[in-house]
């Protein structure tokens, strides 16, 4: 029950990794994992079985601040300011308790500071490549709740997660302002990922089968898994082109990141254990459409099995996209009477 030897120098690169990122040095207890070896399910696949919410990793950019270049960790200088900030941030909650005021400071996970520069890795500049000619396109056509400056008519003039439809793929696998519980879940064949955001379920196939017919789309396309060594590679296609693959990820990205995709978009994911309780994501988006090249993310997991899902109840009582154009329509007669 014990790794392959093959892949045990990758998986001890991979714990270090971690745990410069977490800030633990090579003594801590997240980087001493040389005698661990990856435990199996009863039918003898990796078992990665448990809650791994990602909620510490919301402050996080996306994208990387183009004066880091290609750095991908943070001084200690540089984590001792991000530790700062993010205490003035989580300030806000007790001055919400002092004025019996609730604001953003109730629901809005701030996340924890770390050693990370940006959740993209590849370019190695952190930052997004640009999209395509069509890309530009079609992404001014998107409408989102997030923005200011259009009118709101119409269902139209809103994006899938403000209608309660999805945030995409790999959006809803990276950090956001809340609901960040994420649960892996196996059996025989299958690898299911639970999703606290907008409660979505990934079934994952892990018996050698093929993706369907192209005709066969999906919002979030069709997974297929399989098995190199302890790590669970995922590729998705079959996409509908209706959703995104970006979207608001953290408290350091911009109001509004939604790009769109197309029905030649491919997703590759690779969850890749490094330790008891750790584990590192990686995707890489790749739309020879929207984007001029691919890109990768990668992101530390922990395992917290004190962590709670809720269920979120998007559509009782929401009347969220009414109330946006009501309001809109209102603001622009008082404007046209003055």
């Amino acid at each position: 029950m014990s790794i392959r030897h093959s892949t045990r120098p990758a998986a001890a690169a991979l714990a270090l990794a971690a745990a410069l990122i977490s800030g633990c040095g090579p003594s801590g207890e997240q980087a001493d994992s040389s005698s661990w070896t990856q435990p199996l399910t009863e039918w003898g696949e990796p078992d990665l079985r448990g809650m791994w919410p990602i909620g510490h990793l919301t402050g996080t950019p996306l994208q990387r601040p183009a004066e880091l270049g290609e750095r991908r960790y943070l001084t200690d200088e540089e984590v001792a300011a991000r530790e700062g900030q993010y205490a003035g941030i989580q300030g806000a909650y007790k001055q919400e308790i002092d004025t019996n005021k609730m604001g953003m400071g109730h629901w809005v996970e701030w996340g924890q500071a770390n050693r990370l520069t940006s959740l993209i890795v590849d370019p190695p500049n952190g930052q997004l490549p640009a999209l395509t000619a069509e890309g530009e396109r079609r992404r001014a056509l998107m409408r989102s709740g997030w923005m200011t400056d259009i009118p709101f008519d119409h269902w139209t003039d809103f994006d899938n997660w403000d209608r309660c439809i999805t945030r995409g793929l790999p959006a809803s696998m990276l950090p956001a302002y809340y609901n960040n519980g994420i649960e892996i879940i196996q059996s025989p064949g299958y690898v299911v990922i639970r999703l606290e955001m907008i409660h979505e379920v990934r079934v994952i196939p892990t018996d050698g089968r093929t993706a369907p017919d192209a005709a066969a789309k999906a919002w979030f396309g069709y997974s297929v898994g399989r098995w190199e060594g302890s790590t669970l590679v995922v590729e998705t296609t079959n996409f509908n082109a209706e959703g995104s693959s970006t979207n608001i990820h953290t408290s350091g990205s911009p109001p509004f990141n939604n790009t769109p995709i197309s029905t030649e978009y491919k997703l590759t994911e690779r969850f890749t254990p490094t330790g008891p309780d750790a584990l590192t994501y990686q995707a890489t988006v790749d739309d020879p459409v929207i984007w001029t090249k691919p890109w990768t993310v990668e992101l530390p997991w922990r395992r917290d099995e004190s962590y709670q899902v809720f269920e979120y109840a998007c559509h009782e009582d929401n009347s969220m996209v009414r109330n946006y154009i009501v309001t809109s329509r209102a603001e622009r007669a008082q404007k046209g009477r003055n």
